[in-house]
C-alpha cells in the first residue's frame, strides 16, 4: 500500500490544500493529513475546528484519513507506516523552502517527498492571506472549502 502523509497547520485548509489532496488521491492508496501540533505557535481556529473542517472537506473518503500529531514528522510517518510525505508547491519560494525540509527527511530516514505544484488558479491561496481576509472581515469563501465557515 502506497501512503502519504500530507503535513500542515491547516489554520485554516484552502482549496490548495484541497487541491493537493484530491490530486493526490490518484498517486496514493491513502493519504493522511496530519495536522501539525506546536505548543509555540499561535492559531486562528482550534485544533478541533482544523480537523473539523477537514474532515468534512472530504466526507467519508476510505482513502482519507485525518490525525493530529506533534514532534519531526518524519517519526510520525515512522509511526503511521507511512514511506512519503505529500507537499504542494505554489511558487519558487516554496520550492527552496520545501527542497531543504526534504533533503533533510531524506538524509534522516527513508521517506521520499513528493511534490505537486497547485493548480494555476489555485496558486496566490495561503492560510495565511485567508486570516487576514477573515481579520479584516474579507468575503474568505472562494479561498477555502465549504466546511470553512464561520
Amino acid at each position: 500500500m502506497k501512503r502519504a502523509v500530507f503535513p500542515g497547520s491547516f489554520d485554516p485548509i484552502t482549496l490548495g490544500h484541497y487541491d493537493i489532496i484530491e490530486r493526490g488521491l490518484g498517486l496514493f492508496d491513502e493519504i493522511i493529513i496530519a495536522i501539525g501540533v506546536n505548543a509555540d505557535k499561535k492559531y486562528m481556529f482550534s485544533l478541533e475546528e482544523r480537523k473539523r473542517f477537514i474532515e468534512e472537506s472530504f466526507g467519508n473518503k476510505a482513502q482519507i484519513k485525518v490525525i493530529t500529531y506533534s514532534g519531526l514528522t518524519i517519526d510520525f510517518c515512522k509511526e503511521q507506516d507511512a514511506a512519503f510525505i505529500l507537499r504542494g508547491l505554489r511558487n519558487p519560494g516554496d520550492f527552496e523552502f520545501e527542497k531543504a525540509i526534504a533533503h533533510t527527511n531524506r538524509k534522516l530516514s527513508e521517506i521520499e517527498t513528493v511534490f505537486l505544484l497547485t493548480s494555476s488558479g489555485k496558486s496566490y491561496i495561503s492560510s495565511s492571506i485567508v486570516r487576514d481576509v477573515i481579520r479584516n472581515n474579507g468575503d474568505y469563501t472562494s479561498l477555502v472549502p465549504n466546511s470553512v465557515r464561520i
